[in-house]
């Protein structure tokens, strides 16, 4: 298997040490730089072109917010995962706004790093359960009080399948299988879905899916 690089940002070394210690447990992954702070980060990426960044919202110079949006926007092919100690709803609609794929909180590192970012590596997005359940809880209550004709009429009945199936975690190729088309097709929808809810990200999406209750919490 190809070596996964890995970028880790945080501004206490110590955290940096125990993340990259975790990520290199895995034998095909490699932590190929570390960042203090959000503009290092942000540098790094650039240079180094990970297939992983893994940033901490609270940081100096740059905040870890930021700093997603400045990596996503310069190559969105890079898969950013969050890691902060709150699991607040409006940091993870933020995260999610800012490009990336994935929200740890750090007392669930040891549990869910690993997961969290081979499910990236599997353009799929990976919350702590904590997470989910606070933005999934928020966005249901906030949405369900509306009434009449919903954005996600737009959409076609294929379409809402194509974003149901994205919202759960799957790959095109997995949809394609589900949905009996090609992968083609489904590259297809998920182009016209995101031109049409003007959306930039999966995580967009999933957002998107959940206020119109698409799916489900």
């Amino acid at each position: 298997m190809q070596t996964v690089s890995i970028l880790v940002a945080d501004d206490h070394a110590v955290v940096r040490r125990g993340l990259r210690a975790l990520l290199e447990t895995h034998p095909d992954w490699h932590v190929v730089s570390e960042a203090g702070n959000g503009r290092e980060a942000v540098e790094k990426a650039a240079s180094l072109r990970p297939q992983v960044v893994i940033l901490d919202i609270g940081m100096p110079k740059l905040n870890g917010l930021d700093a997603a949006a400045l990596i996503y926007k310069a190559n969105p092919k890079t898969r950013i995962l969050m890691l902060t100690m709150h699991a607040a709803e409006a940091l993870i609609e933020q995260t999610l706004n800012a490009g990336a794929s994935g929200y740890v909180l750090k007392s669930d590192a040891e549990r869910d790093l690993i997961a969290a970012v081979d499910a990236l590596l599997h353009n799929k997005t990976f919350f702590t359960s904590a997470a989910s359940a606070v933005i999934l809880d928020h966005l249901r209550q906030r949405h369900s009080k509306k009434d009449g004709r919903t954005s996600g009429d737009r959409l076609s009945v294929r379409e809402r399948e194509v974003v149901q199936l994205l919202a759960e975690g799957k790959s095109n190729k997995e949809i394609g299988a589900a949905l009996n088309i090609s992968k083609r097709t489904v590259d297809h929808h998920r182009a016209r879905i995101m031109e049409k809810l003007k959306v930039q990200s999966v995580g967009e999406l999933v957002l998107y899916a959940v206020r119109n209750k698409i799916v489900e919490p």
